[in-house]
């Protein structure tokens, strides 16, 4: 077990340099930092000043080699847009995001595995069909566009939920949430559910496929032979074996709802690291897009570590062909 971790984290490290080259090999062609902070009127020597305090003179793989070594202490540099440690404007930005991610996954997870577990057993019933039929919307709609309706419905025309902002947040152990109010647990509905809503389907059609494929298995068949109730059937045997590949997608899903909560933030105007990001790209502060690529990347190669590392409690033969 232990090697095992050892040469995920190996292959960890060679991901994260490799976002990290791409990230400042792209970042190059964006736009020209130095115009955005001095402006058009700036004098060539001013220019030239500015590029060789911040090192933008250099070849990209010095700028890259010099970013991702400072990077490992935690150093990610100065915003050119704000003047402010690159790392403390992220730490004061990511609460937000984390906390939206971790309840548009609850609800994804949660509402997904049940109603995949239910359209499976009762697939000929009008209620699953109804639930297939509707889960095309998850699928087919773009995020902006359900964020846009949900809005002009609960906010607009019904009142009942703000349509942006973080609302009132609450200190736990020095970090503010709003999860925490119920303000500011209203203003995460909304952003909530529209960044969940495309993994939820996903989760929950997967379920549904790897539940009816289980349930045709042989084994099955000689459970009902040998008389165990249909209950037992579906929650005991079924289920157990329907995980390993539910886990695996559910936890990229959830890498995915951090990395692209970009939209959803952009919509509700949530004060996130996406929302961060997009301001980054306008002004073309590179530190502060490579930070959140590789943090994106850290969440993803996270995830996939403790998506193996489950597999070992679900099915234990995996840990005896690793031996």
């Amino acid at each position: 077990m232990l090697a095992f971790i050892i040469r995920r984290l190996g292959q960890a490290l060679l991901v994260l340099m490799a976002v990290g080259f791409v990230s400042f090999a792209m970042f190059k062609f964006m736009g020209d930092p130095v115009e955005n902070m001095l402006g058009q009127e700036a004098t060539a020597a001013d220019r030239a000043e500015l590029e060789e305090r911040l090192g933008l003179n250099d070849p990209i793989i010095v700028q890259y080699v010099r970013f991702f070594g400072r990077a490992l202490s935690g150093d990610f540099g100065v915003s050119y847009r704000v003047g402010l440690p690159v790392g403390e404007v992220i730490l004061d930005r990511l609460p937000a995001t984390l906390e939206l991610a971790f309840l548009s996954g609850v609800i994804a997870m949660s509402l997904g595995f049940v109603l995949g577990v239910y359209t499976a057993i009762r697939r000929d019933g009008y209620v699953a069909n109804f639930i297939m039929t509707a889960s095309l919307i998850g699928v087919s709609l773009p995020t902006f566009l359900i964020g846009v309706f949900l809005i002009w419905l609960f906010a607009v025309n019904l009142g009942w939920l703000p349509s942006f902002g973080r609302g009132e947040t609450r200190s736990l152990f020095g970090v503010d949430l709003a999860i925490l109010t119920w303000s500011g647990f209203k203003s995460m509905i909304l952003p909530a559910i529209t960044l969940g809503l495309y993994q939820m389907t996903l989760i929950m059609r997967l379920v549904r496929s790897e539940m009816l494929e289980v349930l045709r298995a042989d084994y099955i068949r000689f459970a009902r032979a040998r008389g165990l109730s249909q209950k037992t059937i579906n929650f005991g045997h079924a289920m157990k074996n329907t995980l390993v590949p539910v886990i695996t997608v559910t936890g990229l899903q959830f890498g995915s709802i951090v990395a692209f909560a970009i939209i959803t933030e952009s919509v509700f105007q949530w004060p996130g690291v996406g929302l961060l990001f997009i301001n980054a790209v306008n002004f073309v502060d590179i530190p502060v897009m490579s930070a959140y690529l590789l943090l994106v990347a850290v969440i993803f190669v996270t995830i996939n570590l403790i998506v193996d590392l489950l597999y070992f409690t679900i099915d234990p033969r995996l840990s005896v062909s690793n031996n």
